[in-house]
């Protein structure tokens, strides 16, 4: 664990604002914060560049999982513009959570997301 944990950690609240946005225009706003503008999300239902592409595939995982928010699992762990840390996707109904992941992002000079990788631990059958 690097011993400059804010700046991940900061990065990583930032990301999960942007997943919980609800609204186009929070949406917008929080994707620009959180990535920088040729950022990249990568994973194994998307390869996108750019905050607008970035936020259909978030609004696209909202319509998907209408009722689900996702949270942090564990903590972030970082050393040099890497972070990596894990998430599920709750059930805000019953608490439920199916799906889980783990990503590893990188980071630019101004610490905004230059690039993500996540993948798929759980998933429903």
């Amino acid at each position: 664990m690097s011993a400059n944990t804010d700046r991940y950690e900061t990065a990583v609240a930032r990301y999960f604002e942007a997943w919980k946005a609800s609204g186009q225009d929070a949406l917008t706003k929080s994707v620009a914060a959180a990535w920088a503008t040729d950022g990249t999300y990568t994973d194994p239902l998307a390869d996108v560049r750019g905050h607008e592409q970035i936020a259909a595939v978030i609004a696209a995982a909202h319509e998907q999982f209408p009722g689900f928010s996702f949270r942090l699992l564990g903590s972030v762990d970082g050393h040099h513009d890497t972070a990596r840390f894990g998430w599920e996707l709750v059930d805000e109904s019953d608490g439920s959570a199916p799906v889980a992941g783990s990503d590893v992002i990188t980071l630019d000079g101004e610490d905004r997301i230059r690039s993500v990788y996540g993948f798929l631990d759980r998933v429903p059958g």
